[in-house]
């Protein structure tokens, strides 16, 4: 089993910055890749973006050059910098991590980007 919690959303302006952190714990070394996935109101849940084990990344093409995922092995943390947001950025936002037997989900943080 692995838990995720996750932190650091909240109301932004737009053009403004968030850091969202992803606490690992359990099965640590089950895990793969780490990442985040995002569903707005209406909409299908999306991944936003990935990074794994090794520290290989990928993003959705409409955050590229703008978020940010990193990861601290030490602290069995991952992060999303998101710079530069914008009012179609908000949604719910999920900490993922991908194993062999599995994938688990955060319970979800919610980011609202809106003057």
């Amino acid at each position: 089993q692995v838990q995720l919690v996750e932190s650091g959303g909240g109301l932004v302006q737009p053009g403004g910055s968030l850091r969202l952190s992803c606490a690992a714990s359990g099965s640590i070394f089950l895990i793969n890749a780490l990442g985040w996935h995002r569903q707005a109101p209406g909409k299908q849940r999306n991944l936003v973006a990935r990074i794994s084990s090794g520290g290989n990344t990928n993003y959705a093409d409409s955050v590229k050059g703008r978020f940010t995922i990193s990861r601290d092995n030490a602290k069995n943390t991952v992060y999303l910098q998101m710079n530069s947001l914008k009012p179609e950025d908000t949604a719910v936002y999920y900490c993922t991590a991908d194993t062999i037997r599995r994938d688990y989900w955060g319970q979800g943080t919610q980011v609202t980007v809106s003057s």
